[in-house]
């Protein structure tokens, strides 16, 4: 790495601008409008009541910018409508309810809100529109339960999937038919009421597919009934941790005696268009592009790494080594997104999340790499149960915890990569970002010692 490079930026701000280049791009002020701009051009502004719903951690700054392009561009519209977020995560709005909720656990605020985002889209006529602002965490605020399945059920399952380490995509699964709104039965609503519906999507999930995004209620499901029992016993989760009023429904649905979620052939002929707006992918590239500005040579590893956190911090941690007699002058970065997972033993309460637990592994595990540093956070701002949104390290921290004695490997063992690097002054806190593109992680290789 250059001199003048070392002088100017320090690895800790390469590492906190990186992620905040990857956040930036995912802005729901920036890119709401210019999607709006497109599917409402001039002369194509919505006609009848425009009907705004959603969920998720970034729906509602999503609802925010909504409101503010429909005051410079619609003024004739009358806009209303509810959108569901996470406690914490509201921003200002005018015609549109914020209502804040529990997640990932749902509670009964969220419920209330789904109940009345349901009543709402029963009120469309012909010629309105319904727009649905979705981000990653709609899935849990969207607990609008079928009828027999109480919200302490809902709950109970949600905990139950949570401990049993099934990625989100599992448990989504699950949730969309235990829903009166998820697995595009919200569109169904619409669809019914001969209303035209355009649902403008954050992506928190592998691959983008608007079937995924918070169990996508405006878009056809490609699972069924047997999926999301096979996923139960895939975990062996039977009676004793699900409600037998779970179970019987999933039964039902399996037996044909309660319709499956939205399938392609139900859109025929509907007015149903689900846009992605926000991708992790784009995030990455964002924060690719920073770092080459720094002097790097970025790699972008994809944004579909999944798997165990400490699995992939330790796999990722011998990809740096594969990389090491690449290194010239030039420093790399190993950029990657995608949602890991963490089984907690019985018996362990943990603190942290995905991100902080990966990258405490990747630190246990890169012990010959005295040149590394790396950051890992989620791009909602929350890592897990904390209020952190990761944490990074670099040499200094990592000489730091030897001076000490604050030794990784005990708290990984017990699942507390929180405490690690709170004890290390090594958290990244963000706050709230009002988006959410998954996961964010990025490694610095340099030949030199650089701090």
């Amino acid at each position: 790495m250059n001199k003048l490079h070392t002088q100017t930026t320090s690895l800790k701000d390469v590492l906190k601008n990186a992620f905040a280049a990857a956040v930036a791009v995912a802005d729901p002020q920036v890119i709401v409008p210019q999607y709006l701009n497109k599917i409402f051009p001039a002369g194509h502004e919505p006609r009848g009541r425009c009907l705004v719903v959603g969920a998720g951690k970034a729906s509602a700054s999503m609802a925010s910018a909504l409101e503010a392009y429909a005051k410079a561009h619609w003024p004739q519209v009358k806009l209303e409508g509810v959108v569901l977020t996470r406690y914490g995560h509201a921003s200002p709005t005018s015609h549109i309810q914020i209502i804040e909720a529990g997640h990932p656990v749902p509670d009964q605020a969220g419920m209330d809100g789904a109940k009345a985002i349901y009543a709402l889209s029963k009120t469309l006529e012909p010629d309105d529109v319904l727009i649905a602002l979705v981000s990653g965490g709609g899935s849990s605020l969207l607990t609008l339960p079928q009828s027999g399945i109480s919200i302490d059920d809902m709950r109970q399952t949600t905990e139950a999937l949570l401990r049993s380490g099934a990625p989100i995509e599992e448990m989504n699964v699950v949730r969309k038919h235990l829903s009166a709104i998820l697995g595009g039965n919200l569109a169904r609503v619409a669809i019914t009421q001969g209303a035209r519906v355009e649902a403008l999507l954050i992506s928190d999930v592998t691959g983008d597919d608007p079937a995924d995004i918070a169990s996508g209620p405006c878009a056809a499901d490609y699972s069924t009934y047997l999926d999301a029992l096979n996923i139960l016993d895939k975990y062996s989760l039977d009676s004793k941790e699900i409600p037998a009023s779970v179970l019987n429904h999933l039964k039902q649905g399996l037996a044909g005696e309660i319709p499956e979620t939205l399938k392609e052939a139900d859109l025929v002929n509907a007015q149903v268009a689900n846009h992605v707006i926000a991708t992790a992918y784009k995030s990455l590239e964002a924060a690719a592009d920073y770092v080459h500005a720094q002097g790097y040579e970025p790699i972008i590893l994809g944004d579909t790494i999944t798997g165990e956190a400490q699995e992939v911090g330790m796999s990722q941690a011998q990809l740096a080594r594969e990389y090491l007699p690449k290194l010239t002058d030039k420093p790399i970065a190993l950029i990657s997104g995608g949602e890991c997972t963490v089984t907690i033993p019985a018996g362990i309460k943990g603190r942290g999340g995905r991100c902080s637990e990966f990258l405490l592994s990747l630190f246990a595990a890169s012990t010959d790499l005295p040149n590394l540093a790396a950051l890992a956070a989620d791009t909602d701002g929350i890592d897990g149960s904390e209020k952190n949104a990761g944490a990074w390290f670099s040499g200094d921290i990592r000489q730091t915890s030897i001076d000490r004695g604050v030794a990784a490997e005990s708290f990984l063992a017990a699942h507390d990569c929180y405490g690690f690097f709170a004890e290390l002054d090594a958290l990244v806190e963000t706050g709230p970002t009002l988006t959410n593109v998954n996961d964010f992680r990025i490694i610095l290789l340099n030949k030199y010692n650089v701090q």
